[in-house]
């Protein structure tokens, strides 16, 4: 798999369904994902083989540093199995749309082995750098 990349602006439906990318369909052989909301008032979409590495660091942190056990729980406790249905959407669970601040639209952001479900407007306040900024992390991946 080359990752997913790229993001795509989708509407949410009445019932909190938001079809996927044709491309993100695609980028992964997995046949369901795992949603959760890790960080930066975004959603996490992982292919069941990306989930299996992040539950695998899971265990290995919780065996050793017992207080983020509340953490896990609260991780674990939110996450759902997601399986796309005939056409590509995903249904995103109240919560979690209340919790990401999802409204009418949303943004499908590529993250290489995972997918982001942004609120357009909070991607880009918590995205923006200035150039002086993106060159010396360009600099720094691609040197």
């Amino acid at each position: 798999m080359d990752g997913f990349l790229g993001s795509y602006r989708h509407s949410l439906d009445a019932k909190g369904r938001v079809s996927l990318p044709a491309p993100f369909r695609h980028g992964s052989d997995s046949e369901s994902f795992v949603l959760i909301r890790a960080h930066d008032d975004a959603l996490t979409l992982y292919p069941d083989d990306a989930w299996r590495e992040v539950a695998n660091r899971l265990r290995e942190m919780r065996e050793r540093r017992p207080d983020v056990r509340h953490l896990l729980l609260r991780l674990t406790g939110n996450a759902h199995r997601i399986v796309p249905d005939g056409q590509g959407r995903i249904l995103i669970p109240e919560r979690l749309r209340e919790e990401a601040h999802l409204d009418d639209e949303v943004l499908i952001v590529g993250a290489l082995d995972k997918i982001e479900i942004w609120n357009p407007e909070w991607f880009e306040q918590r995205t923006a750098v200035g150039p002086e900024e993106f060159d010396e992390l360009a600099a720094s991946i691609f040197a």
